[in-house]
C-alpha cells in the first residue's frame, strides 16, 4: 500500500471512535467506527467494530489503535485493549466489510437482505483478478488501476460473512453503550443499516451518505435513499459519520439529501422526455452542481440505477458494467479536450445501464 493511513482514531465521545482515512476522490477509504464499554473492571473491555477495512494490511492498523485504547500507547498490540466482540457491517461492499475475517472470534451482525447483496458482490480473490487483468490502455482498465491497484492484493484476505442476521431493528449493548441497529435498505445496497447510538447522540450511517464525495448507490432508487437519510435524522444525533469522508452534522446530512432529491428531479426529467442514458448521464456530469466534490462520474451511475427503476427492471445489476459507465465519462474528463459525452460508453458486452449478466464490483 502506498498511501497514508490515519495514525490515531477520532474521539467522537468517551466511548466512540472513528477511523476517518482520507480517501477523497478515491474508492474504497470506508470510515470504521470503534464503540467501547462504560465498564470499568479489571481486563480488557468489551468492544463493537461498525464495519472493517479493505484490506488486511489496513484491518491491522486500525486493531494497533483499538488496542492503544486501552493504555493510550497506539503501538502496543498487546496491552490491554479492548476486545473486539461483535462487528456489525452497514452493508456487505468488500471497503467496509473485506476486514471480517481479521476478528474470527467475534459475531458479525447484518441485515438478512444483506445476503441479497452479497450475490453480485465481488469476494476479494475476484477483485483481485479483476485489477490484475485490467488494461490501463482502455478506460476501464485505467480507471480500476487508478482507484484499486493501491490497495495491493486483495486476494490474501479471507471473506468472512454475517453469522447473525436480522430484519428491522436490533438492539445490543456494550458494556452499558446502548446500540441500535436500524434497517434502511433497499438504498446504497439491498440490505443496509445505520448504527444509532443514542446515549452517545451519533449515527454511523454507512454509504447511505458520502460526505466531499459524489455518492454511488447500488440498489436505489434515489427516494429510498432519501428516505434512509430521513431515518438518520429522525434520530435527532449530534454527529453523523458517513460511509465516506469527514464527519457530519444534521445540516450536513439534510443537504446531501436535498442533492438526492434535486438529481432524482433531473434524472426523471429525462426519462420522461425518453433521453438515451448515456446522453443524459453525459449532461449531469458536465453540470455538476458540486464541482469541488470527486468522483463527479459517479452520477452516471446513479442515473443508471435510476432509469433501471424507471424501467421496471428487475434483474440483477452488473457492477462492473456500472463501473465502466463512470470509467469512460472519468477518461473524457481526463482527455485534452475533456470531451466526456463521446467517451461514456459502457465497457465491451456490457449494457449502458449494467445490466450484463457476469461479474460484479462494489465500493
Amino acid at each position: 500500500m502506498s498511501f497514508p493511513l490515519p495514525h490515531a482514531l477520532r474521539s467522537l465521545t468517551p466511548h466512540v471512535h472513528a477511523w476517518l482515512p482520507d480517501g477523497h476522490a478515491t474508492w474504497g477509504m470506508a470510515n470504521c467506527v470503534v464503540v467501547t464499554g462504560r465498564g470499568a473492571g479489571p481486563g480488557p473491555g468489551t468492544a463493537l467494530l461498525v464495519d472493517t477495512p479493505y484490506t488486511a494490511g489496513m484491518t491491522r492498523q486500525l486493531q494497533r489503535l483499538i488496542a492503544g485504547l486501552g493504555n493510550g500507547h497506539a503501538d502496543d498490540n498487546e496491552g490491554g485493549g479492548p476486545v473486539v466482540r461483535t462487528v456489525v457491517n452497514t452493508h456487505g461492499n468488500g471497503d467496509h466489510s473485506y476486514g471480517n475475517a481479521l476478528f474470527p472470534g467475534a459475531d458479525v451482525i447484518a441485515t438478512d437482505a444483506n445476503g441479497e447483496h452479497l450475490c453480485a458482490e465481488p469476494e476479494p480473490a475476484v477483485l483481485a483478478g479483476l485489477v490484475a487483468a485490467a488494461d490501463p490502455a482502455t478506460p476501464m482498465g485505467a480507471y480500476m488501476r487508478r482507484h484499486f491497484a493501491r490497495y495491493g492484493d486483495f486476494g490474501g484476505v479471507t471473506p468472512l460473512h454475517p453469522n447473525r442476521t436480522f430484519s428491522g431493528e436490533l438492539d445490543l449493548d456494550v458494556d452499558g453503550v446502548a446500540v441500535r441497529l436500524v434497517e434502511v435498505g433497499p438504498a446504497h445496497t439491498a440490505g443496509d443499516l445505520i448504527v444509532h447510538l443514542p446515549q452517545e447522540g451519533v449515527v454511523c450511517a454507512g454509504d447511505v451518505v458520502f460526505n466531499e464525495d459524489h455518492p454511488v448507490h447500488w440498489a436505489g432508487p434515489l427516494e429510498s435513499v432519501h428516505a434512509a437519510c430521513e431515518r438518520i435524522l429522525e434520530c435527532d444525533p449530534r454527529v453523523v459519520v458517513p460511509g465516506h469522508g469527514p464527519v457530519m452534522t444534521p445540516a450536513d446530512v439534510r443537504r446531501y439529501a436535498d442533492y438526492l432529491l434535486d438529481l432524482r428531479e433531473v434524472i426523471h426529467r429525462g426519462h420522461t422526455a425518453g433521453r438515451p442514458l448515456p446522453v443524459l448521464a453525459a449532461d449531469l456530469v458536465a453540470a455538476d452542481p458540486y464541482p469541488q466534490w470527486g468522483l463527479g462520474e459517479r452520477m452516471a451511475i446513479l442515473a443508471a440505477v435510476e432509469y433501471r427503476a424507471l424501467d421496471g427492471a428487475t434483474d440483477r445489476a452488473d457492477l462492473v458494467a456500472l463501473v465502466g459507465l463512470a470509467a469512460g465519462f472519468a477518461a473524457g474528463a481526463d482527455a485534452p479536450d475533456g470531451n466526456g459525452p463521446e467517451k461514456a460508453e459502457a465497457p465491451q458486452g456490457a449494457a449502458a445501464d449494467g445490466t450484463a449478466a457476469a461479474g460484479g464490483a462494489g465500493s
